[in-house]
């Protein structure tokens, strides 16, 4: 058997390749839009991807599921576990607790996993060449590393009411009748690792087994002890905030995703062709670095700095209605260009008409800024802490208002438009895509606090021991 793990820094997202070389016959599991990666892999492996399939309809991301079983005739398989409304939109072979996928001397064996959502299924695999137990599991948003996918996402960014208390029983149900069960050295290999907002205290490790998440994992004891109010409450307590972009991957991955096919290369266009249209039929992304675009900023553009976050900070600040418009991208020249607008379709920002290699002649000078110990000199200023909820408890700005940069661009109706926006965030990257994305909504007086949070702490402390 052959087993390879994907993992995308970007969107702290793994997908499956899994293969029989007996019969050259290959299976991906979440993949992600990007077909080409898997193709040249299994071609590199001599496999061929008959069946592709994914544990659950995925919010943090564009799923590539439907793209790649159209790339390569393979059969797609989808899960008709949950209830009536989340079931697929679009045709695939139903799968259902117990149903085995198979390819030569490899069994993917789905078990029904609810609790992260109604329809969560994870992939028992057993390599039947060696052994006829399962060594391999592939847990999705079950079982992370050292913690459980949250079950309260529906709530947060896909419309939901009160279904994360629901969604918690569920997940307590699935440990303990099914995941508890399980033989120790059975090896965990999750859908999400460190950094993703799918799960509260996710390891950086790629992968765990049950065996030691029995052993060390927070929920284990509450679960063995049959304590699900703890194991409720304990969960569902400082889950960190879901941007808004999570309820648009969720109807569109319920849905069916765009299938892109092979694109050709994105036309180039000048500064000059794009001096009229910005702001109309046409957005800019600027990759640049975000000291780039605080000393020369463009009117409009939204800043999505090129690097191991683009698609994650593309997708909170650039809302479907924006994305809709056409968008032309910052780049180096064509091959990245279009490196950019794969990685943008990660996230489902799948408009990206052309790019433009310099912004001579759109800029329009530096972006304003307040000195920490400046700020009570900003006359009715009005401070915006653009950071998770946990950074804003462990301390903030006295009188800020905490609203999450993937929040930002879906909901900001209750900002002011008549005062001075100050926007911080921890470092300084979060506050400069959340000034772009504000600036280009219409707020005409957006200012970036220098050195964000950290830099008016140190201020704050150097005039203690002053």
């Amino acid at each position: 058997m052959l087993f390879k793990h994907i993992y995308d820094e970007d969107l702290a997202q793994a997908s499956y390749l899994i293969g029989c070389q007996a019969t050259g016959e290959a299976v991906v599991v979440d993949a992600r839009r990007d077909a080409d990666t898997y193709l040249a892999l299994a071609a590199h492996h001599g496999l061929r991807i008959t069946a592709v399939t994914e544990t659950h309809i995925h919010a943090d991301y564009q799923s590539g599921s439907r793209e790649l079983a159209a790339r390569t005739g393979a059969q797609l398989y989808l899960s008709d576990e949950g209830d009536a409304d989340w079931k697929y939109g679009f045709e695939g072979t139903p799968l259902k607790h117990g149903d085995v996928i198979k390819l030569g001397n490899v069994r993917l064996e789905a078990v029904h996993t609810p609790g992260h959502t109604p329809e969560h299924l994870s992939f028992l695999v057993t390599d039947g060449a060696t052994s006829e137990q399962p060594g391999f599991y592939l847990t999705g948003d079950f079982v992370f590393v050292g913690d459980v996918g949250r079950p309260d996402l529906l709530d947060e960014a896909a419309g939901g009411v009160d279904t994360r208390f629901e969604g918690a029983k569920r997940l307590f149900a699935s440990l303990r009748d099914h995941f508890l069960n399980l033989p120790d050295h059975v090896q965990v290999w999750p859908g999400h690792g460190a950094g993703s907002a799918c799960g509260k205290a996710l390891g950086a490790v790629p992968s765990s087994t049950v065996g030691y998440e029995k052993l060390t994992s927070w929920w284990a004891p509450l679960v063995h002890a049959g304590d699900e109010t703890g194991f409720v409450e304990t969960l569902l307590e400082g889950q960190p905030d879901a941007p808004l972009y999570f309820g648009r991957m969720k109807r569109t991955n319920k849905a069916g995703p765009a299938i892109l096919g092979e694109r050709g290369p994105l036309p180039a266009f000048t500064p000059t062709d794009l001096r009229d249209r910005l702001g109309d039929d046409l957005v800019l992304v600027d990759t640049r670095s975000a000291d780039e675009v605080r000393a020369d900023h463009v009117p409009g553009a939204y800043f999505a700095p090129e690097g191991k976050k683009l698609a994650t900070y593309a997708s909170y600040a650039i809302a479907p209605e924006v994305d809709a418009r056409g968008l032309v991208v910052l780049a180096r020249d064509a091959a990245h260009a279009d490196w950019i607008r794969d990685r943008l379709s990660w996230s489902g920002i799948d408009h990206v008409v052309g790019y433009v290699t310099s912004v001579e002649g759109l800029t329009a000078g530096p972006t304003p800024r307040v000195a920490p110990d400046a700020i009570d000199g900003v006359d009715d200023a009005f401070l915006l802490d653009v950071r998770t909820k946990s950074e804003h408890d462990a301390g903030a700005l006295p009188g800020a208002m905490q609203r999450h940069v993937g929040r930002l661009a879906f909901v900001h109706d209750d900002l002011p438009r008549d005062r001075p926006l100050v926007v911080y965030c921890q470092t300084g990257i979060r506050s400069a895509v959340a000034t772009a994305a504000l600036r280009a909504l219409g707020f005409a007086d957006v200012r970036e606090l220098t050195g964000s949070y950290e830099g008016w702490r140190d201020q704050q402390r150097s005039a203690v021991s002053a």
